[in-house]
């Protein structure tokens, strides 16, 4: 048997998974930002008729990963597993779009880095021979992350100035065993890492090192340097993450230029009062699913590096005092 790790924590894929189709759904103040016209729909308010955030989160991801599947052209029985994750306890909005998918189910939590963990574990199942074809989506909702995480957005907080704005939004794709599309070629599955940040309102500072880590580790695992990428880019490290990222890689020796990027800085503009930026599983899952894809399709990118991020707290151990533990997954996309 082929043995496909390469140094430390990276996968290399003999035969690399095609990415057949991707689809987005943004909430209003995401579809008003820089990369509006970029996303497969946007809907008009934050409840789209739904009863409560929560199930209009859910809704999201049904229609996100039952878009990806018609762009695609497969039949539903033709999906072997859905993977799914979202940021609310249980990951209640990807199990309750599984039970109306009705598709073989995994369920995955990696905070805001399951968009990349879905795609890595997706394409070792495919590139593994265990399946053929594999729909990945993931969703997050402001709303519905206040709620859970921080305080009811009724209560009207005043939001420190490092705090970032949950995307409201969900991003599928279908990654299959052949077909014509962009090929998910590496995967570079990250280390916990926790340097005792304990706020809660600097996100992007507590998954900073654990992004830089995973960077670095890849560069070292396949031999390469920023250069060999159009695009470097972090899940959700917003606008302070990113900047420590970047100190954190120079640090030790790898200098990224201009190709590092940040979907939370990506996502929103200046003039959205989102402070750092976005965050959340949907940040780096919509931004990947339209303006990155197309970008790909085109060839304007020939090899990008996706870098997720993800705050792995909970609210009761915020409560207990706890500091706040990161992990970054990076995948390799090639056009």
């Amino acid at each position: 048997m082929i043995y496909k790790r390469q140094g430390n924590q990276t996968v290399v894929f003999e035969n690399p998974p095609v990415i057949l189709s991707s689809y987005s759904v943004v909430g209003p103040k995401e579809g008003k930002g820089p990369l509006g016209k970029t996303f497969s729909k946007v809907l008009p308010d934050s409840l789209n008729g739904n009863k409560s955030w929560e199930v209009a989160e859910s809704k999201m991801l049904e229609a996100a990963m039952q878009g990806a599947l018609e762009q695609s052209r497969l039949k539903s029985d033709e999906i072997d597993y859905m993977l799914a994750g979202d940021l609310l306890n249980q990951i209640i909005s990807s199990n309750f779009a599984a039970r109306t998918m009705g598709l073989p189910f995994i369920g995955l939590y990696g905070a805001c880095s399951t968009m990349a963990l879905g795609m890595a574990v997706g394409s070792m199942l495919i590139d593994g021979g265990f399946a053929r074809n594999v729909l990945v989506g993931v969703s997050s909702h402001h709303d519905t992350a206040e709620r859970q995480y921080r305080s009811p957005t009724e209560q009207g907080n005043q939001r420190a100035m490092s705090a970032q704005w949950t995307v409201t939004g969900a991003g599928s794709l279908v990654l299959a065993q052949s077909g014509t599309g962009p090929r998910v070629t590496a995967a570079t599955i990250g280390r916990v890492l926790d340097f005792g940040e304990k706020n809660v309102n600097n996100m992007g500072g507590a998954m900073a090192p654990a992004v830089a880590d995973t960077i670095l580790n890849h560069m070292n695992d396949l031999k390469r340097t920023p250069a060999d990428y159009d695009l470097i880019v972090s899940g959700d490290l917003g606008q302070v993450g990113l900047m420590l990222a970047k100190e954190v890689l120079k640090r030790s020796g790898v200098e990224t230029a201009n190709q590092f990027n940040d979907c939370g800085v990506m996502i929103y503009d200046s003039g959205q009062d989102v402070h750092a930026g976005g965050s959340g599983c949907a940040c780096s899952a919509v931004v990947f699913a339209g303006d990155i894809m197309q970008k790909l399709n085109s060839k304007q990118y020939k090899r990008v590096l996706l870098a997720g991020s993800g705050a792995l707290h909970s609210p009761t151990s915020s409560l207990q005092g706890e500091s706040v533990p990161g992990i970054g997954h990076a995948i390799v996309i090639e056009a």
